[in-house]
């Protein structure tokens, strides 16, 4: 009750800022997204967990707008007006992760202010999280977040299978390297042994037949919605044959039983069985609304890497 509470206290100062977002965004020109969302409980769970020593108070993106535009110059330029503007809130921290990127490959600036308002005390001091990214950076965001949700692993906290980790880390330096900005820490310093070691884990973790397979469940999900509560994905990209089968809220044994058959079955590269629920679906998709011409983009930038 308690964290739902300060969940929802945080919805009037986020929709300010994602009004003021637009206003910042729209003229630096060519096509933009803007989108805002109030932390999921199971995501403030998850954090708390990670960070044991961390209050509620202290988290700085419970509330959160990002702006996604064409390119990191148009980055910069939205984050120059928000420093040259009259704004009232007063900046808390700001992380440049494109001159400085995270060591799994992310980038993008972060703007984290606290809410300051004449006439609504209530919300004063309250955090709101601002997110700038180019569309390739966010091309990269949404792929990470896809596998992420289809794996059932925080590969976006830097935690889940090694080789899915360091392949959106060598990932991150290649896109860096297309936006002519400094590459991810540990990644190879020469183009040549990047690429290289990027098709390694292409062909291993079978990463462009996965993606569009994903992708395909993602479609087969939305026509079948229903009462169904959980989806049981059979996916086989080397036969390019995609399985979905729903279960209703109260069928999870079954649900599990079938998947444990499916999982004895699989044969093929790439093959592999997946449990999901419709909330982490749903999530998915709320986070990333664009998220079938995000992750086509994230494929052309792969491609591109691979040629």
């Amino acid at each position: 009750m308690l964290v739902n509470n300060w969940r929802s206290a945080h919805a009037f100062p986020l929709n300010t800022f994602q009004v003021g977002l637009r206003e910042r965004t729209w003229p630096v020109g060519g096509q933009y997204l803007i989108a805002q969302r109030i932390k999921r409980l199971s995501s403030i769970t998850s954090k708390l967990s990670r960070f044991p020593t961390m209050k509620l108070s202290q988290m700085q993106d419970i509330g959160g707008c990002r702006a996604v535009v064409g390119s990191c110059e148009k980055v910069f330029r939205i984050r120059k007006a928000y420093k040259e503007s009259r704004i009232k809130h007063r900046l808390a921290r700001e992380d440049d992760y494109i001159m400085q990127p995270k060591d799994s490959g992310y980038r993008g600036v972060h703007l984290v202010y606290r809410y300051f308002s004449d006439r609504k005390a209530t919300y004063r001091g309250l955090q709101i999280e601002v997110q700038l990214r180019s569309s390739l950076q966010h091309a990269w965001a949404t792929a990470v977040e896809t596998v992420g949700t289809f794996l059932q692993q925080s590969l976006k906290a830097s935690q889940g299978t090694p080789a899915w980790l360091r392949f959106f880390s060598l990932m991150g330096s290649a896109t860096a390297l297309r936006e002519g900005t400094p590459t991810v820490p540990d990644t190879p310093a020469s183009r040549t042994d990047l690429i290289s070691e990027i098709r390694r884990y292409v062909d291993d973790l079978q990463v462009e037949a996965k993606l569009r397979a994903y992708g395909q469940a993602l479609q087969e999900v939305e026509r079948q919605v229903g009462n169904a509560r959980y989806f049981l994905l059979d996916l086989r990209p080397s036969e390019q044959r995609v399985t979905v089968t729903g279960f209703g809220a109260r069928q999870l044994d079954e649900a599990t039983t079938e998947y444990l058959e499916v999982e004895k079955s699989l044969a093929g590269p790439g093959a592999e069985a997946v449990l999901v629920s419709v909330e982490s679906l749903d999530s998915l998709r709320a986070a990333y609304p664009n998220y079938f011409l995000d992750t086509k983009l994230f494929l052309e930038a792969l491609g591109e890497v691979l040629s």
